[in-house]
């Protein structure tokens, strides 16, 4: 059965069916702490026994490759099976990792989709000692009787989630790893880095009493029927911390995002309107933004968004306070500096002082295998 992702629309969305998770426990050590065999707790609550350092690891979304790019200088290295994911939805990133890391020509793939079940026989043949999952892969059967078939054979599997809730589980993910992957000096650092960051926004919003302005966070504006919203979970939870109302609230069924129609969009009148977008090499439709994209595209982009009869007529329109970030920017290791970017959008009066291309520039000196080169923020200009 094939999976449909979430992270096709925001990655604030998350699937409809997807059963919600309970926020997890951190990865845990095991008996023999800092050695191996050892004992981790998975985004999906599962105890899992890693008897060895993974020297074989099969990624089923390769998108998660940005994650280990932050915590070690070959990812690609340990790679035995991925997902096509990467090559489909993020042309940029892709090309970056494979003039980085040529070995990723011969990486088999296990997918051609965002979403698509993979074979546990060839899985299987390819011998991995460890099978990285994301959590919204669970809402499937198929994976539910996949991750059976591995451990059956011996083969551990961890689930992480830097998707559906990536504010509540995007630093456990890291930490987990880290442990799973023997590189926990690395997480620990990255985490901190993070941690700092996150700390400054929560304290300045937490003093702040003050009006919040109303914002809409728009998936793939430009590319699909008005209007797919976040809600006020996963990549909604981002609005909430930086000190702003999500409109969508009241209008949604649930928490985790969904559809509105122009005329509910024309009717809350944003005074913000965030888009999210991608690189589209097949096509110029919507928001162009990611790896390998310059400044000058992702602004034109921008100011045709702008003139499109779904942002038109709204004031944030008028008073130019329309913004576009990278669809999956806070899923990936560029997170925390696209946050201090809409944090300064959306809150001029508390993070004018943020420099989120300062801290982009420390991800890629610190930590990045490959360096994150693109535009993954926009502003009018």
């Amino acid at each position: 059965m094939a999976l449909v992702s979430s992270r096709l629309r925001l990655v604030l969305p998350l699937l409809p069916l997807l059963p919600w998770l309970a926020p997890p426990a951190q990865a845990q050590a095991g008996a023999q702490d800092g050695g191996w065999p050892r004992r981790v707790t998975d985004l999906a609550g599962r105890e899992v026994t890693l008897p060895r350092q993974p020297r074989a690891l099969l990624l089923a979304e390769n998108f998660q490759l940005l994650t280990l790019s932050v915590l070690m200088p070959d990812p690609v290295s340990l790679l035995v099976g991925m997902g096509g994911d990467l090559k489909q939805h993020d042309q940029g990133s892709d090309l970056a990792f494979r003039r980085r890391f040529p070995a990723m020509n011969r990486v088999p793939e296990l997918t051609s989709a965002v979403g698509q079940g993979f074979s546990v026989e060839r899985a299987l043949t390819l011998r991995p000692d460890l099978v990285v999952l994301s959590t919204w892969q669970l809402g499937s059967a198929e994976t539910r009787q996949n991750v059976e078939h591995l451990a059956a054979a011996g083969i551990p599997v961890v689930f992480i989630d830097n998707f559906q809730r990536p504010l509540s589980n995007g630093i456990p993910s890291i930490r987990l790893l880290g442990r799973a992957l023997g590189c926990e000096e690395r997480a620990e650092a990255v985490i901190g880095f993070q941690e700092e960051r996150l700390a400054r926004i929560r304290e300045r919003v937490a003093v702040h009493a003050g009006p919040k302005p109303g914002v809409i966070m728009n998936a793939f504006a430009g590319r699909r029927p008005c209007c797919w919203v976040a809600g006020n979970d996963g990549t909604g939870q981002m609005l909430s911390l930086v000190g702003v109302r999500n409109l969508s609230e009241g209008m949604l069924p649930g928490p985790r995002g969904g559809e509105i129609n122009l005329e509910q969009l024309l009717a809350v009148s944003p005074e913000i309107v965030v888009n999210t977008g991608n690189r589209h090499d097949e096509d110029q439709q919507g928001l162009r933004v990611g790896t390998g994209v310059t400044l000058a595209e992702a602004r034109a982009s921008l100011e045709a968004l702008m003139a499109s009869p779904e942002l038109v007529a709204l004031p944030a329109t008028r008073d130019r306070r329309v913004y576009g970030l990278w669809n999956p920017v806070f899923g990936s290791p560029v997170g925390i500096a696209a946050l201090e970017a809409m944090a300064r959008w959306l809150r001029p009066d508390l993070f004018a002082d943020l420099d989120p291309a300062a801290t982009l520039a420390e991800i890629n000196r610190r930590f990045a295998a490959v360096p994150f080169e693109g535009t993954y923020w926009v502003g009018p200009g």
